[in-house]
């Protein structure tokens, strides 16, 4: 597939047309397009993207419960991740300001997605230097230090994505990303909880800081992947802009027109899609920075959580995934999105029963492929749903703002959880965060009547 440029003037105050049904494609004609070059480099530049998530996030949760830090202070820290929310505030300067000397080498996607993978690098290794149990707020400055890195890489990489390929492939697009992504997960997740567990002295039991050390030393020079990647990818060509007559001209530009012109094109719909945006992954989001404080809770070891949760369960996201990207090309991306809410939010309700059975590692199983599963259709079916709402003139601000508003509402909440669950339980906690899903489904099935369905500007 040739990288293409689309420059599109922003669209008039009329609501956009609903898209012409597309023709149904063959299975075979369905899945060709993950052979196609723009796919494979989203698999590895989604590997790039996934590795940070988990590192500030998941693994870190079960790095510091392991060294003793309490529930509530790490509800509180997953507030980090807060960055990924606020990441349209400097996402018009991704989109828009050229970095001196790299752009004019890269071009602006490459040398923004470089940048922000060597800030990513150092976070990490500033992680690896410091042990939370001796002193926890090195720890929480380098790994706010990632989580700007790698939501400014998000951005980027989201323009990079959406300028690469048309409006029909976004969603192949999207599966190959989280393909990438999960395998990142994987090894973030599983990984670093295995380099870990065999980085510990033998003959000493209980919580050991080298090895967490020498797991995220493994993390960032994993980083690599995306920035071989970067270096390799040929850049999508440049769009044609106008040039700014003054300061003033270049901020309305790069700041006001990406918010104005999506109000404009959707007018009183956009009240109602960015509150679907802003909710859509509440179940998942506030439940996941749990999970892991609750597997060592429960007994789980390293070796188990890893093989279990990180990696079968992160295959079973990989094949979510697929599916997903398959079934919103032939069947349309509204139903998809609207069966994957439905599956979010009763999986949840399954760990509300794991809670009961202590250490099963066979229930432990069942519920992580359920979930995993579940997730993977989810998030395909959303990052198509999301591309399909974006200008390409604004497409890496516009995405930004869209992904952010996805996490600010589910971040914040979740950063209570911990104390939520020394209060009330675990049990209680799950089945909470499964009725927080119930707004999801009627939203979807709202945005899902015929007529409504966004439609992407194209170029004239």
């Amino acid at each position: 597939m040739s990288d293409r440029t689309t420059s599109a003037a922003p669209s008039s105050a009329a609501p956009a047309p609903a898209p012409a049904p597309a023709a149904r494609r063959s299975w075979r004609q369905a899945l060709r397009v993950y052979r196609e070059p723009a796919s494979l480099r989203m698999l590895a530049l989604g590997f790039s993207a996934g590795l940070p998530l988990l590192l500030v996030l998941g693994t870190l949760s079960f790095w510091l419960r392991e060294a003793g830090i309490d529930r509530t202070t790490i509800g509180y820290l997953s507030w980090v991740g807060l960055a990924y929310a606020f990441k349209w505030v400097w996402a018009p300067l991704v989109d828009r300001l050229p970095i001196p000397l790299l752009t004019r080498a890269l071009g602006r996607r490459r040398s923004w997605l470089l940048l922000a993978q060597c800030m990513v690098v150092a976070g990490l290794v500033g992680m690896a230097l410091h042990d939370p149990r001796a002193a926890l707020l090195p720890v929480v400055w380098c790994a706010l230090a990632v989580a700007f890195g790698s939501a400014t890489q998000d951005v980027a990489l989201d323009a990079f994505r959406i300028e690469s390929a048309g409006a029909d492939q976004q969603a192949a697009l999207a599966a190959t990303y989280q393909t990438g992504y999960r395998l990142a997960m994987i090894w973030a997740g599983a990984g670093a909880l295995w380099i870990a567990a065999r980085a510990e002295v033998a003959g000493l039991s209980g919580y050991q800081s080298g090895a967490w050390s020498a797991a995220y030393f493994a993390m960032a020079a994993s980083m690599a992947v995306g920035i071989v990647t970067v270096l390799c990818s040929p850049e999508p060509a440049p769009r044609a802009l106008p040039r700014p007559r003054n300061a003033a001209e270049w901020l309305r530009g790069a700041l006001v027109e990406p918010f104005a012109d999506f109000i404009r094109r959707y007018r009183w719909q956009a009240v109602l899609i960015l509150a679907l945006i802003a909710v859509y992954r509440i179940s998942d989001v506030v439940m996941g920075i749990m999970a892991n404080p609750f597997y060592v809770d429960m007994g789980f070891s390293k070796d188990e959580v890893a093989a279990v949760s990180k990696i079968y369960g992160v295959a079973m996201t990989l094949a979510g995934a697929f599916v997903g990207g398959a079934l919103a090309m032939r069947v349309g991306v509204m139903r998809v999105l609207m069966l994957g809410a439905l599956l979010s939010a009763l999986t949840n309700l399954l760990f509300a029963w794991l809670s009961t059975r202590g250490h099963d590692l066979a229930g432990l199983i069942a519920v992580v492929a359920a979930d995993n599963l579940a997730n993977g259709m989810a998030s395909a079916a959303f990052i198509a749903y999301l591309s399909s709402l974006t200008n390409i003139q604004y497409s890496a601000t516009q995405y930004a703002l869209f992904s952010s508003l996805m996490l600010l509402l589910p971040k914040w909440l979740a950063g209570f959880s911990g104390a939520y669950v020394d209060a009330y339980g675990y049990s209680a906690f799950f089945i909470m965060t499964a009725l927080l899903g119930l707004p999801v489904l009627l939203l979807v099935a709202i945005a899902s009547r015929p007529g409504f369905l966004p439609k992407r500007p194209e170029a004239g």
